[in-house]
């Protein structure tokens, strides 16, 4: 387990410096580098009978030209279901955008999150459930509709696991607002 933790470690940190180095020469061959970097993220808030979501997710897109664009995000997270359980996620995730046409977008996002999840007493040993600390990692096909600095859409997590209590279903909708 711990050595597939550090190949993948290890192929995203290549991946990483890879999108940095070619951001980077990008940015010594053409003085509006920054005027491309736009600025944006999420925040998410849910609230219900016993159930909070909080979310901050911040991040930046480099916009390569009109049809790609390659970003970075952090992200932080707070889950709880009173009598349950509580969770706190943190971590960043790698984005790439394509834009076939201005109203288009098509997405691929790997997100590298470190879970602490703690379990209700009453529920560790009648479940057989256990309070755990572990990297999850997911990856995100998605499609949206983009206007102006704004894309509503749908992405699809092809490395969703049901037992992880990361996420509740694989599909998800999104909004993503970049300035």
């Amino acid at each position: 387990m711990k050595s597939g933790f550090l190949s993948f470690l290890t192929k995203t940190g290549i991946a990483l410096a890879f999108c940095l180095s070619c951001i980077s020469t990008k940015a010594q061959n053409n003085s509006d580098f920054w005027s491309r970097v736009r600025f944006g993220g999420a925040i998410g808030a849910s609230f219900g009978n016993n159930y909070t979501d909080v979310t901050l997710a911040p991040g930046a897109l480099y916009e390569v030209n009109q049809y790609y664009g390659v970003g970075l995000s952090l992200q932080g997270t707070y889950v709880q279901q009173k009598d349950f359980y509580e969770s706190w996620m943190y971590g960043g995730s790698i984005i790439n955008v394509f834009n076939p046409i201005p109203q288009i977008q098509i997405s691929a996002e790997l997100e590298q999150l470190r879970v602490n999840l703690d379990f209700d007493e009453r529920y560790t040993d009648f479940y057989g459930n256990q309070d755990r600390d572990f990297w999850n990692t997911a990856l995100f096909l998605g499609a949206g509709y983009r206007t102006q600095n704004v894309t509503f859409g749908i992405r699809y997590n092809v490395l969703y696991n049901d037992n992880d209590y990361v996420y509740s279903e694989a599909w998800m909708p999104f909004i993503r607002v970049y300035f």
